[in-house]
């Protein structure tokens, strides 16, 4: 012992006989101690060196026994041996696995145990008893802090110390024989301290101290069963009897069975002449027969793995050991805790579990309490069964939030088990005890079934009506059984989940018997509804809800939060995407508290970036980093349906919308008709010898429904089933399993029967087998194609292996959805592709072909970051391209949307247009001769509002700069505002509007008449499938052609799309345009119509109206002043201008020859740019330097003139593009005004 401790320790006084003498500073001594163990290594030193000299029992011990009226001394005894005495676990956290720590955990142990043994003294808790018993005779209002301090250490002293595991190799203790727990009890109840646990029980002014009784009652209570208290002290009833002698005579015919089996191996000569035996038709490891040398009665026995070394197991798939075994304490112990029990439900039970229960939903509790919680439930329910049901001793357990609070405790502990697997032994357990409350909550309301009481029995009918009536109580057990893992659950979980199966599915069909209709909970997938409205009241309700709690999260949500799974196969960056999908799923279950725990657990997986937010964020900027999530448009993985394919793997654990329907239980029956839930079933039938007769007969009668009552007994056709069926028939002690026995020669008589007609039944009985194998292995297999999907031919195979490989190489994002659109047979779905190039060896795994989900970057901005943006606007707001200079000097690189967002969120610009490009403008210049160009680009600054020219301009001067992302917000930008446009143009025929002509036009003059051929094949061939099929579905526009994918990045190409009505990709899982599915057969065949190739310039809009019927100029009359001006669009006028620029060019080139002829050109665009039907009073001044050659007027009459004039010397190359009506255009230098 160290020095210091050994003086500490002397200095506390000495034992004298039965006297123990205290030093003068004893009390500053026991102090000491305490602050040692503060400061102790990660090896627990100093805890082991005290425990080696026993200062427990040799002097704390004896200092409060007789020094206990020193209350400052006694006070500080209780303190440490509570620090002294606490649990190994506690003290290291785990079982080391490293073997120093490890040595250091069992000498701590060995120290606790004893401690155990020195406290199992009734003069240790009798001092304990009377300090307690003084405590709680003081009211409230006259108790002080120190006194509630003490009487929590005194809860917390006994609950260490009743927490101490046996040394079963120490003990070395039989059934009734008093082991230390025991005595520990004895002395307990010798003292009086159980009655004051009882007191803390029952008493109102008492609650406090709830869990700490709780955790008490459950560890006196540790190594007992309700079944052998309920029978302590009483006769044998006559079931017992017959019980126990069905076991003895089950005993008594194996021993027998192994005598006879000995006898007959006993051969007449001795052993030195047994001889040596060829085995014919017996292979060895060479050719020849196997050469047997041993005597023939165990030649049944023989194996070729005899003498092998046996294969080590690896650890992750060993069988889950077992819990350690019950035993039977000394008759007195069992007679003083069945008292205890008897006090309990009649006094304490319902007030104790109300208390407990408000505290686990208040989260007031420390983690893991549950526990405590769901043993109690079950252990006095099962005694208040065997001791003469009484159902108001435990109506508060009795209830359907009892039923939901079990389920839901099951639904997290298997959610834990596969995500947390370290501790997933630990949560076995746990989920194993909720289990068990879950039968006791079956069992106890069929108890209350059975009543003689009336009100009894209809408030057990209540009750089986809603858990019959709710989907999530009926399905739990079918998940269950799915979902049993041998290396994760023992055996005894299985056979607690086999048989409260088995008496769910009785109370079930009894309950059915008596009603015809009988309506129950239907779930179908939930269509989640994301609405603007709807997510604007969702986010109302989750802002409230975080604001509510102060953005405050309790310590158990924190802890239960995992943001990613480290041993998963998934890359990291595809788990950040599915962690903000979650977050979004949160958001829109309203789970604000859930949503915001996984939010900052992932910022702590994943800081880089700031995608979560910075790490110094603010609670407010965490609150609108939640809003962007939940209204971005992320990612979703796509589930294909298959007949073949609906198991029902994932139908637990997801949130469902619910309808109602007719329930029928055979119907139910059926869903346990698969191999995933027959499996648990023979693999607990294996161990038929040391189950109990009930476990048997609950496994007999599953298979029984499901062979006998359904007719499938070809489910059990299997050779394992047969091999276990062997060893039941031929057991010695087969006659203590009848039933077994005769289900299994029926079950074996039903296959022989099969294989007398079906002469590959032997070849089935190596495989397991689904319904649809076992209706065809008993009825009669289908011909090829007979209700089967429809196979390949060999045509679509080629078909598909010459698309698969023209397209491998590509750089396409989804492989599979581009060669979808490409077959001919348009039925297959993406399933059925991917199926069959796996089958062809095209792919090695259908996981190459995976859809690829893309992150989102939902980024917040930061403080410094936001001084940055507003310094960079101060600087460049006099500019004439604000944003594109802000975007360039920007350190943190952001989309242009991005930015726009955040400058009005800054009120740094009131409205988008401030952030437009401006064209430099100087009346000044006009007058004292601005050139041509200048006064062109004057013609446009009448209309800044025109997203097509803002566009336009944008391509000229700043592409160079704009990221993709930039490019592709702009898209969607521009989509949106010609929304209306293009709703209105889709109705009228597209080959009538010469701004399509133009563009149609302008391409060709780019050579791009081979993507215009390709697409309008594209354009009729859905028009043709439309009209052959009557559906309308969006059809993708894949490029196949290198030419075609140019075609597709040219932004006049794009352009074109868009004005004939085609749709861009919507989110970032679409990499195509779209035909959508509103545009009719015949707007599609105008709009191919309209892609015509011509072999001159489009005409004006004067040769159009003049071609048009009487009819048609009446017809357009008729539609009224403000529907044509509503028609006109920016497009329009962006083709004035280009117009304009292509008279400039031709005047420049006719100028020497024809003089004056090159401004009277010009004039004669400029007029045929303007529609005749209204006057408008134009006049026009051509500047060529600082002369004016020509000052011209029009009105009404005149501009017709012109316009005809015009035409006729332009050489017909004229462009019609109509302007807005009540805008009047005045083209004119004021200082030269002619009226």
């Amino acid at each position: 012992m160290n020095c210091e401790l050994l003086a500490t320790c002397s200095a506390l006084g000495y034992l004298e006989g039965d006297t123990y003498h205290k030093e003068a500073d004893c009390l500053e001594s026991v102090k000491d101690l305490i602050r040692y163990l503060r400061h102790e290594d990660d090896t627990r030193d100093v805890r082991q060196q005290l425990g080696a000299g026993q200062i427990v029992q040799n002097d704390i011990l004896p200092i409060i026994i007789q020094h206990g009226q020193d209350k400052a001394l006694f006070d500080a005894c209780i303190r440490l041996m509570v620090n002294l005495t606490q649990p190994a676990m506690l003290c290291f956290g785990k079982v080391p696995d490293d073997p120093v720590f490890r040595h250091h955990f069992l000498q701590v142990t060995s120290h606790l145990q004893a401690y155990k043994e020195a406290f199992s003294s009734e003069k240790v808790f009798g001092i304990l008893s009377e300090i307690l018993y003084n405590l709680l005779q003081l009211d409230w209002d006259q108790r002080q802090e120190e006194d509630n301090l003490l009487i929590e250490r005194i809860l917390l002293l006994v609950r260490n110390v009743l927490h101490v595991p046996a040394d079963p190799c120490e003990e070395k203790k039989v059934d009734d024989d008093a082991s230390v727990h025991d005595r520990l009890l004895w002395a307990i109840h010798m003292s009086g301290f159980d009655d004051l646990v009882k007191f803390l029980a029952s008493a109102q002014t008492e609650q406090q101290w709830s869990m700490h009784v709780l955790e008490i009652i459950s560890l006196m209570f540790r190594d007992q069963t309700p079944e052998a208290l309920v029978s302590a002290g009483q006769a044998r009833s006559a079931e017992e009897k017959h019980r126990d002698s069905q076991e003895l005579e089950a005993l008594r015919q194996k021993e027998l069975a192994e005598k006879h089996s000995r006898t007959l191996q006993r051969g007449t000569r001795h052993s030195r002449f047994g001889g040596s035996y060829v085995v014919q038709g017996l292979k060895s490891i060479g050719d020849k027969d196997v050469i047997y040398h041993r005597n023939l009665h165990n030649f049944k026995n023989y194996t070729h793995d005899t003498g092998k070394a046996v294969r080590r197991v690896p650890k992750r798939n060993r069988q889950a050991q077992e819990g350690k075994d019950k035993r039977r304490s000394a008759l007195n112990v069992r007679l003083l805790l069945r008292e205890f029990c008897v006090d309990f439900l009649e006094n304490c039970y319902n007030h104790l579990m109300y208390l407990v229960k408000e505290s686990l939903i208040r989260e007031q509790t420390q983690q893991h309490d549950e526990t405590y919680y769901l043993w109690a439930l079950s252990f006095f329910m099962a005694f208040n069964r065997g001791n003469g049901f009484r159902a108001d001793l435990v109506s508060e357990t009795v209830s359907i939030r009892a039923f939901h609070f079990m389920e839901r405790n099951i639904t997290n502990y298997y959610e834990m088990i596969l995500t947390d697997r370290k501790e997933a032994t630990s949560w076995s357990r746990r989920m194993h005890l909720a289990l068990k409350a879950y039968q006791e909550l079956l069992l106890t309301v069929n108890e209350m079934d059975r009543s003689q009481d009336g009100s009894i029995r209809q408030s057990a009918n209540v009750i089986k009506s809603n858990i019959f009536y709710l989907m999530e109580y009926r399905e739990i057990f079918l998940t269950l059984l799915r979902k049993y893992d041998e290396t994760r659950q023992p055996q005894s979980y299985l056979k607690d989940l086999v048989e409260s199966t088995h008496l769910f599915l009785r109370m079930l069909e009894r309950f059915c018997k008596g009603r015809r209709n009988l309506m129950v909970q239907r779930g179908r997938k939930p269509a989640t509804e994301t609405s603007p409205e709807a997510l604007e009241e969702t986010w109302k309700i989750v802002e409230e809800e975080l604001k509510a709690a102060s953005y405050q999260l309790s310590g158990s949500l924190t802890e239960s939060i995992v943001p990613f799974d480290a041993t998963s196969e998934t890359p990291l960056e595809e788990q950040r995407t599915e962690a903000m999908v979650r977050v979004q799923d949160a958001l829109l279950a309203r789970l604000g508290p859930e949503a915001l725990g996984l939010l900052r657990a992932a910022r702590s997986v994943w800081p880089e970036g700031d995608v979560f937010g910075s790490v110094d964020v603010e609670p407010e900027e965490e609150l609108e980093l939640l809003k962007q999530i939940l209204h971005a448009n992320l990612p979703t993985e796509e589930v294909d349906d298959d007949d073949d394919a609906v198991e029902l793997e994932e139908e637990e654990l997801e949130n469902i919308q619910v309808s109602e329907k007719e329930f029928n239980f055979l119907d139910f029956i059926k869903r346990f008709a698969s191999p995933g839930i027959v499996r648990p079933y023979l693999l607990l039938l294996k161990s038929y010898s040391k189950n109990t007769p009930h476990t048997n007969h609950c496994i007999a009668r599953m298979l029984h429904r499901l062979a006998v009552d359904l007719k499938m007994d070809a489910l059990l056709f299997q050779l394992s089933v047969f091999n276990l069926f062997n060893k039941i028939l031929s057991d010695p002690a087969a006659a203590a399993y009848k039933e077994l026995m005769t289900f299994a020669k029926f079950v074996l008589n039903k296959f022989f029967a099969v294989a007398a007609k079906n002469n590959k039944a032997y070849v089935e009985l190596l495989f397991w087998k689904n319904v649809g194998a076992v209706r065809e292995m008993t009825e009669g297999y289908s011909h090829d194609g007979e209700g089967k999907k429809p196979s390949w031919t060999e045509e679509e195979e080629e078909e598909l292996r010459k698309l698969y490989e023209e397209h491998r190489h590509s750089e396409v994002p989804d492989i599979v959805e581009t060669l979808l659109p490409l077959l001919n047979n348009s039925s297959r779905t993406r399933r059925q592709v991917v199926t069959q190039l796996v089958h062809m060896g095209l792919v090695d795994n259908a996981k190459e072909l995976k859809k690829q989900k893309i992150g989102t970057r939902i980024v917040l901005w930061t403080e410094e970051q936001e001084q940055e943006l507003q310094m960079l606007f101060e600087e460049y707001k006099d500019s004439d391209d604000v944003l594109g200079n802000i975007l360039k000097k920007l350190t943190a690189k952001r989309s242009r949307a991005r930015v726009v967002d955040k400058l009005l969120s800054l009120g740094l610009v009131s409205e988008r247009r401030e952030l437009y490009k401006k064209r430099s403008r100087s009346a000044q210049g006009k007058r004292s001769g601005a050139t041509e160009e200048e006064f062109l680009e004057s013609l446009t600054q009448g209309f800044p509002d025109d997203p097509v020219e803002r566009d336009n301009e944008d391509d000229g001067e700043d592409e160079s700069d704009e990221s993709e992302e930039d490019e592709e917000e702009e898209e969607k930008r521009e989509t949106s505002l010609n929304e209306g446009r293009r709703t209105q143009t889709l109705h009228s025929p597209v080959e009538k509007r010469a701004d399509v002509g133009n563009m149609v036009w302008a391409l060709q003059q780019e050579g791009m008449s081979g993507p215009m051929l390709w697409l309008q094949n594209c354009l009729n061939r859905t028009a043709g499938d439309r009209e052959k099929d009557g559906l309308s579905q969006p059809v993708a526009l894949v490029p196949l052609t290198e030419e075609n994918e140019d075609a597709m990045d040219n932004k006049s190409f794009r352009k074109l799309l868009r004005k004939l009505g085609m749709r861009a990709p919507a989110n970032e899982q679409e990499s195509f345009w779209r035909i959508p599915e509103t545009i009719s057969e015949s707007q599609l065949r105008s709009a191919a119509a309209a892609l015509s190739p011509k072999e001159e310039e489009p005409r004006g809009d004067e040769e159009q109206n003049n071609s048009q019927t009487p009819t048609e100029e009446t017809h357009e009359e008729g539609q009224g002043l403000d529907e044509d001006e509503d028609e006109v669009s920016g497009e329009r006028r962006a083709q004035a201008l280009r117009a304009l620029l292509l008279t400039r060019k031709r005047k420049h080139h006719t100028s020497e020859q024809t003089g004056m002829c090159g401004s009277l050109i010009f004039l004669s665009q400029m007029t045929a740019v303007f529609t005749p039907d209204f006057t408008i009073s134009l006049k026009i001044t051509v500047w060529l330097g600082s002369h004016t050659l020509l000052s011209y007027r029009n009105d009404s009459s005149d501009a017709m003139d012109t316009e005809t004039n015009g035409a006729a010397e332009s050489d017909g190359e004229d462009v019609s593009v109509p302007v807005k009506r009540r805008r009047k255009m005045v083209l004119i230098d004021d200082e030269e005004d002619e009226d």
